[in-house]
């Protein structure tokens, strides 16, 4: 007589292949709960890390309250359970975000409220799936590896697909719409290979296609249900938007005005960008009548290449932005590049899509000017960019006489931010001159010219053409009234990022 258990029947080895969809579809959840608050909230460790804490407790709750159900009502609730997790889970990315758009104020409420209740219901999922499962089959042992191989199997593929393909293909919203009819299809094979056993099976028949149904009509209409919260969120009309794996691009319309949002933070507004990519660019750059070679990290829009290429002794600019997204966007769409002046198409212009750090650490060039253009520091992902060991790196690519610019928030919005760069450029080994431009559609903006040298000077006149700056304007940029002057702060190093805490609290002040 042979030990070998013998193969479960054809019902129950489907059953324990619906454990990989379910472990898949509850990670999708969660990938997309975390994504979209970082989207919407900033702070992605932050986001994540609490999105993570929430849900694998709330799983906790829901594996704790499986015992309650009856061995001979676990099929029946596990199928009751799928169909519930996939409408909550498939409307989840939609809802929260069309709760953001049109009334932001309960958003967190909301968001850590679904993500709670998902984690309950997943965690339900297995515990049950097991049960049934254990009624079935003689050796406990290889039920427990069969249904835990399927359950990571199924994490593993979700967490590889995920930032690949599902995010940048469909996006947050058809994402989770996707997952939910996986949830349901699950409800439906399961109540259709075991309906002898499911009470009232023709009523959640029913609900799972009426499910079904709804949640492809939502995958249908996901993009209009986006473009609409998007509408309310911006207030303007959406000409361009997508997810990439690395942000959310929103470009918005209001008569003559074109304004671009990454992750739902304003980048510039077309009526008044020229202020601040003039002030970004040209002081150096006058300054500098020998400069030929720039390097721009970040400013993926091509505006600040715009104001660089004015200077005829410019020859070659490296611009290295980590999204092709951006830069193709940019660089093809007819009304953007129109924006630019199609300068990411120059010829004395090659574009690098690569991560910055990565790319200094590996590239030996040197250049007269780096023009540093980075989002805000609003996470440890882009505070990074901001560090002394980046400032560093960027110093060595530096000709002798050769500068760095860097954006560095508002002086005035966010003051610990705005000197915790200009002292990490410090730390850094850098003499810095710190200036500060008006832009309407941000208010009062800073930025850092750092030298290798001593002995820098605004410049008092300008050879090409400037619609905000003169010799006046340019001379007070460099001046700080009382309330605007520097704060004892800490340099920005990499285990402590302390530039992120800064932001955080500046803007939260702001908010109060």
């Amino acid at each position: 007589m042979s030990d070998t258990a013998p193969a479960p029947p054809v019902p129950d080895r489907l059953l324990i292949l619906s454990v990989f969809v379910v472990a898949s579809c509850g990670l999708a959840y969660e990938l997309i709960a975390g994504a979209l608050s970082s989207y919407l909230l900033g702070d992605s460790v932050l986001q994540f890390s609490s999105i993570i804490g929430c849900y694998l407790f709330a799983m906790g709750v829901g594996s704790h309250l499986s015992k309650y159900v009856r061995d001979e009502d676990a099929l029946t609730r596990f199928i009751d359970i799928e169909l519930l997790v996939g409408l909550v889970g498939g409307v989840s990315a939609t809802l929260l975000f069309l709760l953001f758009a049109w009334l932001s104020a309960p958003f967190r409420t909301v968001l850590y409220a679904l993500v709670f209740a998902l984690g309950v219901l997943v965690g339900m999922e297995i515990p049950l799936v097991m049960r049934v499962l254990h009624g079935r089959q003689a050796q406990f042992s290889e039920l427990v590896s069969r249904v835990l191989t399927f359950d990571y199997l199924g994490a593993l593929v979700v967490s590889l697909l995920f930032p690949l393909v599902l995010a940048p293909k469909l996006g947050l919203s058809r994402t989770g719409f996707l997952f939910g009819m996986a949830n349901a299809a699950v409800a439906l094979w399961t109540l259709w290979h075991y309906r002898a056993e499911i009470a009232r099976p023709r009523q959640r028949l029913t609900r799972g296609l009426v499910t079904m149904a709804l949640l492809a009509a939502g995958l249908v209409g996901a993009e209009q249900l986006t473009r609409w919260a998007e509408r309310g969120l911006f207030g303007d009309e959406v000409i361009y938007a997508t997810t990439t794996p690395y942000q959310r691009i929103v470009v918005t319309r209001w008569k003559d005005d074109m304004r671009l949002h990454i992750n739902g933070n304003l980048q510039f507004s077309s009526r008044d960008e020229h202020r601040y990519h003039e002030a970004l660019v040209h002081p150096a750059l006058q300054s500098m009548p020998w400069a030929q070679r720039v390097l721009v990290l970040g400013g993926g829009d091509g505006l600040a290449l715009r104001e660089i290429l004015r200077h005829a002794k410019v020859t070659h600019v490296t611009l290295v932005d980590l999204d092709p997204a951006m830069t193709g966007l940019f660089t093809h769409n007819a009304e953007l590049a129109g924006l630019n002046g199609g300068a990411l198409s120059d010829p004395r212009v090659t574009v690098v899509n690569a991560d910055a750090g990565q790319w200094l650490e590996t590239n030996a060039e040197v250049f007269d000017l780096i023009v540093a253009d980075f989002p805000d520091p609003s996470n440890f992902g882009l505070g990074k960019l901001y560090s002394v060991p980046i400032y560093r790196l960027m110093a060595r690519h530096l000709s002798e006489n050769g500068a760095l610019v860097v954006q560095s928030t508002s002086p005035w919005f966010a003051p610990q931010s705005y000197w915790c760069i200009d002292a990490t450029l410090r730390e850094a080994g850098f003499h810095t001159h710190p200036y500060h431009a008006y832009v309407p559609s941000f208010g009062e903006w800073g930025f850092n010219l750092a030298t290798r040298r001593p002995g820098f000077a605004p410049p008092t006149r300008y050879d090409v053409p400037t619609r905000f700056l003169d010799a006046e304007t340019t001379r007070l940029m460099f001046q700080f009234p009382p309330d605007m002057r520097p704060l004892p702060v800490e340099p920005n190093r990499l285990n402590s990022q302390r530039l992120v805490h800064y932001f955080e609290q500046d803007w939260r002040n702001v908010v109060r």
